[in-house]
């Protein structure tokens, strides 16, 4: 079995599985960071070499970086640097009006200290409100980062299509858009996708198992409304209303499953695969907490998905409502329901030197 890759940019070569650290951020349930960091190497060796954090994911950079600490220090640095991180840079909503190019950098060099390293692989920028502040000008920071040394590549995430153009027309280079892409939420394929060929960016999705629905776990299981303490289910919950009925997703849910049987792998696979197949998507972000899923996670590598499959898989996706919209659209709403349950003002820590007031 042969791990896929994808170059995003001339040297940057990830993993097409990358491993998520949203949910070693705490809301999504207990979190055991030595046996998280201690699993990490088990993604590492099985050729998963990439990593998905984010500043705003409280102390995720510092198990990756103690993680790659480890690695370096009982197997070299060649082993060690086989590591590609990306993480994200996320000034808090609260600040957008008039946070600085020096607490900006500042960040960046938090990430840096936090994960052990001399330069950040790839760092996903995001704005809350392209309305308020300058977020061309903290743009401009993260490039002048790129030129000191301390950024290889610069990405975006969960931005559509003018608040991108913005920036690569101002000569930025994008080279990558990080949003969510799974088979219930379909937003960037079409003209997002199409957008991002002519422009030379490439997708990286998360949410492709919206949050562990699209796993055997919900197979055959009455619809549980919303009351979970997991915010990420809360979050995906939503996106299967828009999708259609609890009945559609269980329907879709069964017909992957007959795909799974077929191919001996599990449905969370197919639904994995069919993302991976979609135009212009370099890879996609799977949670894992633990490595104990790692095995099924390592299934898409040998599933290739046939054309009854995908017709199978698109007679459902007919019958789907939604999301419609652009990427990101509904969340982006504050006072809807989807951006309700976001969380704006993670950096802000007044214990932290680099954004406390």
């Amino acid at each position: 079995m042969t791990i896929e890759t994808a170059d995003l940019r001339p040297g940057h070569r990830i993993s097409r599985i990358i491993k998520g650290g949203w949910q070693l951020a705490g809301d999504h349930g207990e979190v055991r960071p030595a046996q998280a960091i201690a699993d990490m190497e088990a993604f590492l060796d099985a050729g998963i070499t990439t990593f998905d954090c984010a500043d705003i994911y409280k102390g995720v950079e510092d198990m990756i970086g103690a993680f790659t600490a480890d690695v370096r220090d009982r197997r070299g640095a060649a082993v060690a640097d086989r590591v590609v991180v990306h993480t994200k840079l996320v000034p808090d909503l609260g600040r957008l009006d008039d946070i600085r190019a020096d607490e900006i950098e500042a960040i960046v060099d938090r990430s840096l200290h936090r994960l052990k390293i001399e330069r950040l692989p790839l760092v996903q920028f995001f704005w809350w409100d392209m309305s308020r502040g300058d977020p061309v000008g903290a743009l401009a920071v993260l490039k002048d980062c790129q030129r000191k040394g301390k950024i290889a590549t610069l990405g975006v995430t969960n931005w559509a299509e003018p608040a991108m153009d913005r920036f690569i027309d101002a000569g930025y280079d994008v080279a990558s858009a990080q949003v969510q892409y799974s088979l219930l939420d379909r937003r960037p394929a079409g003209a997002f996708a199409r957008w991002c060929a002519r422009r030379g960016v490439q997708i990286l999705c998360y949410g492709t198992l919206a949050g562990g629905f699209l796993t055997e776990h919900w197979l055959g299981r009455p619809d549980p409304g919303y009351a979970f303490a997991n915010r990420s289910l809360v979050k995906y919950r939503l996106i299967i209303d828009e999708f259609g009925s609890w009945e559609l997703f269980q329907s879709l849910l069964a017909t992957l499953k007959s795909i799974g049987e077929k191919h001996g792998v599990a449905l969370s696979s197919v639904a994995t695969r069919w993302v991976l197949d979609q135009p212009q998507v370099a890879a996609a972000i799977v949670g894992a907490r633990y490595a104990r899923h790692l095995p099924q996670t390592l299934e898409v590598f040998r599933l290739a998905l046939d054309d009854a499959d995908r017709a199978a898989i698109a007679g459902i996706l007919a019958q789907a409502g939604g999301p419609h919209g652009p990427v990101y659209g509904l969340e982006g709403d504050r006072s809807g329901r989807h951006g309700r349950i976001m969380k704006y003002n993670l950096n802000a820590n007044p214990n932290d030197k680099v954004l406390g007031s």
